[in-house]
């Protein structure tokens, strides 16, 4: 069955299968070419009858994915008119549902919106809510940031992926009572650059009321400052042979260009226990004033939060990161060293070595650095980020992920990303469940996890039937949800080896 909707630019037409209306692909800014490149969003283009919205719109600018990454179903094919967004929901009425609005990751450099692992219909269906789901300007066309791109018309030189994510919740919050949704009760939800990205617009004015919840899945708060930034945008101008940043020289320049230099600078620059990140969010002074610490101590206290982490991260980065097959105890101490200065390396290796021996976990220097670099990357800078905003008395709620991946004899544990299938249901893909894991306990904790985040959305309290009651984190005790095998609350879980970081970083810095 199909139906229509007035939207910014004029009508689309979506589709109804199984209880749920899909509107694909539709756009919420005017294709960002020319002289749109490197400027915020511009409203969307005016099309004349109706659009038909069956299908994801295509990818922003990419690097092309490697062989075996994809699901079938994914797009991919790219193109720089990428701000479009998709609608699920379970009816086009007057109901007011929860809206959940997705932002992927890909570490600002890939991903897509119109993934098979993000469609919003099965959550929709299940849970009673309208999902949506954004895609923004990628790598250097997103978030390359320098002087030379700031303009008399507009104050500010970096974060364009950004502004499109806030243009998209500005679309939401104008158009999704049409969709069924309550634009009152929006909550932004994203994994990995999606989750820093929601944090980054914690700390953005352009974002404020247009969100009142957030769920950050494994994002720790990682931004530059304009002059790191700049060194970023030095390396990029150095991989596409010009000898300065200038904005005509940098309009005139295909797309696949730009992706193949980010490609280059993200190889220059990659190095043992760091995210493959040269560009990141910057603290603009403009369009974002302040660090998202700094915000989440501040005036982003009534914007309740949800954040967690996976137990081994770092083990989804070995794909590339060869040399974690043999690394010997000399290694291990060189990649603590590199990650943390003014730590102790020999010291850190000791402690979370008595720890997982007492905990029977293996101790080779490999896991033992999945253990570290996943604390000290992930974990660590997401509790601090929740002391921040108890300290501002906001509500936040904490959890652990640590449901294992089958692949490979379980090698990559919980690792990071794996609890996405497990939010929207996916896991009960055959292809998904190859690498998420199946059977009924899969489906179990799939269904688990989506009641605490439609709870979340819903009231601002995760607590629900299935996972019984969830404690508002604090300091002190450290209650976190725990999501795996069993589900239930511990205080402070797999907290000994925190002792480290804790005294190089305390929570309440």
């Amino acid at each position: 069955m199909e139906g229509t909707v007035g939207v910014d630019g004029g009508l689309v037409r979506g589709l109804e299968s199984d209880g749920v209306w899909a509107f694909l692909g539709v756009p919420y800014a005017r294709a960002p070419v020319g002289g749109l490149r490197w400027r915020p969003p511009a409203p969307p283009e005016p099309w004349r009858g109706v659009r038909d919205a069956f299908a994801p719109g295509p990818l922003a600018p990419q690097a092309v994915a490697a062989p075996g990454s994809l699901l079938p179903g994914d797009p991919q094919h790219q193109s720089e008119d990428c701000l479009h967004l998709s609608v699920w929901t379970p009816a086009l009425d007057d109901a007011r549902r929860p809206v959940m609005v997705w932002i992927h990751g890909g570490g600002y450099t890939s991903g897509s919106a119109g993934n098979v692992l993000y469609r919003g219909a099965l959550l929709a269906r299940r849970r009673d809510v309208v999902v949506v789901s954004v895609n923004y300007r990628l790598g250097a066309l997103g978030f390359l940031a320098h002087p030379a791109l700031e303009t008399d018309d507009h104050e500010g030189f970096a974060n364009w992926g950004l502004l499109d994510q806030i243009a998209a919740l500005r679309w939401v919050r104008d158009h999704v009572a049409r969709f069924g949704g309550d634009p009152g009760n929006v909550t932004v939800f994203g994994e990995s650059a999606g989750a820093m990205s929601i944090l980054s617009m914690l700390a953005m004015p352009a974002a404020r009321g247009l969100f009142r919840r957030v769920i950050i899945e494994s994002g720790p708060p990682y931004v530059h400052t304009p002059e790191r930034a700049e060194v970023a945008a030095r390396a990029l101008a150095r991989a596409l042979g010009l000898a300065s940043l200038d904005r005509p020289s940098l309009e005139k320049l295909p797309p696949a260009a730009l992706v193949d230099a980010v490609s280059a600078v993200q190889r220059a620059t990659l190095r043992p226990g760091e995210l493959p990140l040269p560009f990141l969010p910057v603290v603009d002074g403009k369009t974002m004033p302040v660090a998202p610490f700094e915000a989440a101590r501040d005036d982003a206290a009534s914007v309740e939060v949800l954040i967690g982490t996976n137990r081994d991260e770092i083990a989804f980065f070995q794909m590339s990161d060869p040399a974690m097959a043999t690394l010997d105890e000399d290694g291990l101490l060189r990649r603590i060293a590199h990650s943390a200065p003014a730590s102790r390396p020999g010291d850190i290796v000791a402690a979370y070595r008595a720890v997982r021996r007492r905990r029977g976990e293996p101790v080779t220097p490999r896991d033992v650095w999945i253990a570290v670099a996943s604390d000290l990357v992930f974990r660590w800078p997401s509790l601090r980020l929740a002391a921040a905003r108890r300290s501002s008395g906001g509500r936040v709620f904490v959890y652990l992920f640590t449901w294992e991946s089958p692949v490979l004899g379980g090698a990559f544990g919980a690792c990071h990303a794996l609890e996405i299938p497990f939010v929207f249901g996916t896991v009960r893909d055959p292809a998904v469940a190859a690498i998420a894991g199946s059977g009924l306990r899969a489906v179990e904790l799939s269904e688990e996890i989506q009641a605490a985040w439609t709870a979340f959305a819903r009231a601002g309290d995760p607590s629900n039937p299935r996972t019984g009651p969830w404690p508002t984190w604090e300091p002190a005790r450290r209650p976190t949800m725990m999501l795996g095998p069993t589900v239930g609350v511990q205080d402070a879980p797999r907290d000994e080896e925190l002792a480290t970081w804790e005294a190089l970083f305390p929570l309440d810095e």
